[in-house]
């Protein structure tokens, strides 16, 4: 039944979009909402979380108390990306063509696409604004003062896809939201926050965390009452080629390939499918490959495959929006641009390219297929990594596990002190705010003052530089300025590529795909931003190597493990891309290595290490010269075993490993997060140790291979080339390390 507060013109306006009545957690949900209660509803891919914060938000639009300047109750949404933001407002659109009654919702857009007189007009007339957290942290809030009669009267707050906001992004996002609260108080407005999940271990917890209110205060939602399809789920192990890689290890066939060669069967029988990749290269490969077996196959096929990324300029996103919204794609190789919420209708499978780092993403990717309640399939491909090649030998760790916790750390000094600095550029900070921001906030201001960013006052601290205080920090952690990659003949912008990621990715020699074209990077100027590139046609890809060193800064805690000892505590990690390789872009042969010259970068984060003793060292059987590949190689597999106990992302995460480190005197592996001032990984491998080590040695000694191969303990990003690694080795120095671990 629809709930007695819900307008009529609401009411109308779904029914006339084909929704009889509220499913049960919908109606809690929005009740809730309604009640001044923040909530979060943690249900499953297509269990209908629009309708549950739309009913409340539209509701209150249309009967807000009037404002002195004439606009009523206003509402905000946030999405972590402009492409979910893009197809709610269509949503909304929908709904209000479907009827007169909601005429008087004014919805609009207002991202980093959106032209400057609609900004305009949306500041001064929208109730519903629909943006992301960059806009609100570099635009929004800064601006607070043109947006005072929205702010004034801002009744919901909507964080779709709250799952996504973990690690350091989730962590300043957090601080975002802390900034948001602040200035709705000083306005007099005190909004009900709604937030949409994908289902999540602690829902509530997480929320409570990510909005800054203590636990218990998030009403939490997770019994999903939707109907939903069958899902066909396939584990998918590439099989080995003839071919061997480095030190003469098996090479199976790439799982970029074989996703390839899947979404063209699937296609050509007409099964419109998703193949899910993990780095926008690798989407721009899959789409090559299918589209040149459907050449073969069936070419009236072939331009109906398509890649969706980030870093494509804002009409080519929008264009293969409303092809896929439409129906006249049948098949997209995409990043996780399109993982969350956008409303794809009628797909029918999902290819995962490789696991995607945590059983949220796993399954929040599975359930694109189906959307629309019919039966649909989903398929796992493993990557040559110890992880896939773990859980495509151990499904229960996928099937009978829970999904993970959000793991964040508003309180990481790192995260926290430039948005002190933002807020206080925003308003003058006074104590009263400082509880908002958590405890560790006090303690920072006066380091802030001697570096000169703020200065106390009788009336607060204040901001006292020139420049903008939102400049200090990107929020997303993409490490300065973004690289635009230019074509070189004709001066034309391809797209950008985030500022961390420009050494591994545009570095001279490197290739780069774009819609389907292949470039080869002639030119990185650093110093300018910009990559330029021309148009190539390789039959092969390239893979960035970089070397790594590492010092401690300050143990934090340690336990002894018998003789052993496991410590976490903050690092600091100088990194420097040193070479790149040549590889068949459809078996992974390596064709060459070829060195580079760029300029060391330095990070300060938190890492988890463990050292043993030369007795220890001894008793596992391995002298001198055995030592650095049996710790090496512990490090490699225990890196791509992380994400299995921490909610990351191997690429989230790196490692050291050393046969005498200076700062430890003994034998030490590290494993540190790959984020200034840490991401909360390091922290949870360290709590779930014994696990995390075992299922390491387990993998490493459960693989097939002779002597080690890229399923159980070679990495992709190794700097050394895969060279020393002992795999019999690592068994038995994680052996002698783990039979001292706790009970």
């Amino acid at each position: 039944m629809w709930p007695d507060w819900a307008r009529p013109e609401v009411v109308d306006a779904f029914r006339a979009a084909g929704i009889d009545h509220p499913w049960e957690h919908q109606a809690h949900a929005a009740s809730a909402a309604v009640s001044g209660r923040s909530v979060v509803l943690a249900t499953g891919t297509a269990s209908g979380k629009s309708m549950a914060y739309l009913l409340p938000v539209l509701t209150a639009l249309l009967e807000g108390t009037r404002a002195p300047n004439g606009r009523g109750a206003t509402a905000l949404y946030l999405s972590p990306t402009k492409a979910l933001a893009a197809d709610q407002l269509r949503a909304v659109d929908a709904l209000r063509g479907a009827g007169t009654g909601l005429s008087a919702v004014r919805a609009a857009t207002f991202d980093g696409d959106t032209p400057t007189e609609v900004r305009r007009w949306t500041r001064a007339h929208a109730s519903y604004v629909l943006t992301n957290p960059d806009m609100l942290h570099r635009s929004l809030l800064p601006g607070h003062r043109t947006w005072s009669a929205f702010l004034k009267t801002l009744k919901y707050v909507v964080i779709d896809e709250c799952h996504t906001y973990r690690g350091v992004f989730g962590s300043h996002v957090a601080q975002v939201l802390r900034r948001l609260r602040r200035i709705c108080l000083r306005y007099g407005s005190d909004p009900v926050f709604v937030l949409a999940s994908a289902t999540v271990s602690d829902p509530g917890g997480s929320a409570a965390r990510l909005i800054g209110v203590p636990d218990g205060d998030v009403v939490e939602v997770t019994d999903d009452a939707s109907p939903r399809g069958g899902l066909t789920f396939a584990l998918w192990e590439p099989p080995l080629t003839d071919l061997k890689g480095e030190r003469g290890a098996p090479v199976r066939r790439t799982a970029t390939a074989e996703a390839a060669d899947l979404l063209a069967d699937l296609v050509a029988d007409g099964v419109r499918t998703i193949a899910f990749v993990r780095s926008r290269r690798g989407a721009e490969v899959v789409r090559v490959i299918a589209r040149d077996q459907l050449l073969r196959m069936d070419p009236g096929l072939a331009d109906r495959v398509a890649t969706y990324r980030a870093g494509y300029l804002a009409q080519e996103r929008r264009d293969l929006e409303r092809a896929l919204h439409d129906g006249r794609l049948m098949g997209v190789a995409a990043t996780t641009a399109l993982e969350l919420g956008v409303d794809v209708s009628g797909l029918d499978a999902v290819l995962l390219a490789g696991y995607p780092g945590t059983r949220a993403s796993l399954w929040q990717q599975a359930g694109r297929a189906g959307r629309s309640g019919q039966e649909a399939l989903a398929v796992l491909i493993a990557r040559d990594d110890p992880l896939d090649t773990y859980l495509v030998h151990h499904p229960e760790s996928l099937f009978d596990r829970p999904v993970e916790a959000t793991v964040l750390d508003p309180d990481n000094p790192y995260v926290l002190a430039p948005h002190l600095c933002a807020a206080a550029a925003e308003m003058p900070l006074q104590d009263a705010d400082l509880e908002l921001f958590g405890p560790v906030a006090a303690p920072l201001l006066p380091g802030l003052e001697r570096r000169g960013l703020l200065r106390r006052r009788s009336t607060g601290w204040y901001w006292t530089s020139p420049e903008r205080a939102t400049d200090l920090t990107d929020i997303r952690g993409a490490g300065g300025q973004a690289v635009r990659v230019v074509e070189e003949g004709t001066g034309r912008v391809l797209g950008t590529v985030d500022g961390a990621a420009a050494h591994s990715a545009v570095h001279q020699g490197a290739i780069h795909l774009h819609q389907g074209e292949t470039f080869v990077v002639v030119h990185l100027d650093l110093e300018d931003a910009v990559a330029l590139v021309r148009p190539a046609a390789p039959d092969w890809t390239t893979s960035a190597r970089e070397k790594t060193d590492i010092r401690v800064l300050e143990e934090v805690r340690s336990e002894d493990w018998g003789a052993a000892r496991l410590h976490f505590g903050a690092v600091e990690v100088t990194s420097q891309v040193v070479s790149y390789q040549r590889r068949r872009i459809v078996t992974g042969e390596v064709l060459g290595e070829h060195r580079l010259d760029l300029p060391e970068r330095s990070l300060r984060t938190r890492a988890v290490w463990w050292t043993v003793t030369p007795d220890q060292v001894a008793e596992a059987g391995l002298d001198d010269s055995e030592l650095p590949g049996a710790a090496h190689a512990a490090e490699h597999a225990s890196i791509g075993l992380l994400p299995l106990f921490a909610t990351c992302d191997r690429w989230d995460i790196g490692g050291v490993s050393t046969a005498l480190h200076p700062d430890t005197g003994l034998p030490t592996v590290f494993v540190y997060d790959g984020h200034p001032g840490g991401a909360g990984f390091a922290e949870r491998a360290y709590a779930t140790a014994p696990r995390w080590l075992s299922a390491t040695q387990e993998a490493i000694a459960a693989c097939e291979c002779e002597s080690g191969c890229p399923s159980c303990v070679q990495s992709p990003k190794c700097g050394n080339g895969n060279h020393p690694l002992d795999k019999a080795g690592a068994v038995r120095l994680l052996g002698v390390l783990l039979r001292g671990r706790p009970e």
